[in-house]
């Protein structure tokens, strides 16, 4: 089976053409960062202002939520829904990316959150006494202190999403799940077993992307601090409302 699955990962034919790897790759990545983009544009902000404020922390335990709802379910109800009031490919990608969307912005809300919460108050408060704004506080201090706890969360949605983003297939989205859908559908398991190793493979290779930038945005002090300050309540990503 290592050999059949070797085979069909080397065979030039499957790296060429509208259902070449390449191009399927490139349908994966796309949805992945339109849908990483669209999360973070939603759950950073509002994340910001949970943890500022204090207020809405039931956003945090109704977003996760979400998460029970199975992938594949939710993504036939939104293409029923949406396929007849959207144009061409637009009926099969939109609905994908709704779903992703949805899957990404828990992580990632409360990452953010959970930065934001776990911030010193002494270091608001001085930050108050030196005549910042609010705002300047927010993105001057909080947030730069929230870093590390926002970028694990990142790297959590984004491991989710690569995954999830398989499910596209199912209703002719293209992306790698195509792969496994397809191979499925004729019984030729090497190329479901491929097409789960590429998955695996991408998965891994921009996770390591994501821990290099960790290391390349966060300032050493805070990862030290982070790290040593693991046990203390409010700063698991995993967080929600006090």
């Amino acid at each position: 089976m290592i050999a059949l699955i070797w085979a069909w990962l080397t065979d030039p034919a499957h790296w060429s053409g509208p259902d070449g790897i390449p191009l399927r790759l490139g349908e994966h990545l796309s949805y992945c960062l339109y849908a990483l983009t669209a999360a973070t544009l939603i759950a950073v902000p509002l994340g910001l202002w949970i943890g500022h404020t204090g207020r809405a922390r039931w956003l945090i335990t109704s977003t996760n939520a979400v998460r029970a709802v199975p992938s594949l379910g939710l993504l036939f109800v939104m293409q029923i829904l949406l396929s007849t009031n959207l144009p061409g490919g637009a009926a099969f990608v939109v609905p994908s990316l709704i779903v992703l969307v949805l899957l990404a912005v828990p992580p990632l809300l409360a990452g953010t959150y959970a930065g934001v919460d776990a911030v010193d108050p002494a270091v608001r408060d001085a930050a108050h006494g030196m005549g910042m704004t609010r705002t300047q506080i927010v993105f001057g201090v909080e947030l730069p202190c929230a870093l590390p706890l926002l970028l694990s969360g990142l790297r959590s949605a984004t491991l989710q999403v690569i995954g999830t983003a398989t499910i596209a297939a199912y209703v002719s989205a293209g992306g790698l799940g195509a792969y496994l859908s397809e191979g499925l559908a004729i019984g030729d398991y090497p190329m479901v077993a491929g097409g789960a190793i590429l998955v695996a493979a991408l998965a891994l290779g921009v996770d390591a992307l994501l821990a290099v930038l960790t290391v390349v945005l966060v300032s050493p002090g805070l990862r030290t601090l982070r790290g040593s300050h693991r046990s203390r309540p409010g700063t698991d990503i995993s967080a929600t409302a006090k």
